[in-house]
């Protein structure tokens, strides 16, 4: 829970944090360390007296979903940021397409739920990672994809 306090009918309430958020903080404290560092020191810079136990297990979720890599340092790690709280929102939307059955159906329906100064800025992203190597996307290029490698 966040230190920050919520009105309640008996008084206030510790506010929930919201999913994701306490991922993002970390990372965002990783990413201010001057090379790799110790769940203790990320421990150290966060709000909300998080115990050092989960302080590790946010570290040990975001080196699952490659979103820090970690180095052997005696019987711990040394964590370093490998992505922004950015490249994370993009491996869980990533991660939730690659669950869908119907990935197109997917695809069409966020296209179709984006707000109006959404949709040039997807069309330059999309224009920029086909014209090769220097995508930011962080998809499969052309080739890549099953429908593409079939025929």
């Amino acid at each position: 829970m966040v230190q920050e306090r919520e009105p309640s009918a008996g008084g206030f309430r510790a506010r929930r944090r919201g999913q994701g958020e306490l991922e993002a903080q970390v990372l965002a404290v990783l990413r201010e360390a001057p090379g790799p560092a110790t769940a203790g020191w990320v421990q150290e810079r966060l709000e909300g007296g998080l115990a050092y136990t989960t302080v590790v297990t946010i570290l040990s979720r975001l080196h699952a979903k490659n979103a820090v890599s970690r180095t052997r340092s005696g019987r711990s790690y040394r964590w370093l940021a490998a992505s922004d709280a950015a490249g994370l929102a993009a491996l869980r939307m990533r991660r939730v397409l690659d669950s869908e059955a119907d990935r197109d159906a997917v695809l069409a329906s966020f296209v179709s739920a984006l707000l109006p100064d959404d949709e040039p800025l997807l069309r330059t992203l999309l224009d920029s990672a086909s014209e090769g190597p220097g995508r930011t996307a962080g998809g499969p290029s052309a080739g890549d994809r099953p429908a593409d490698r079939e025929g």
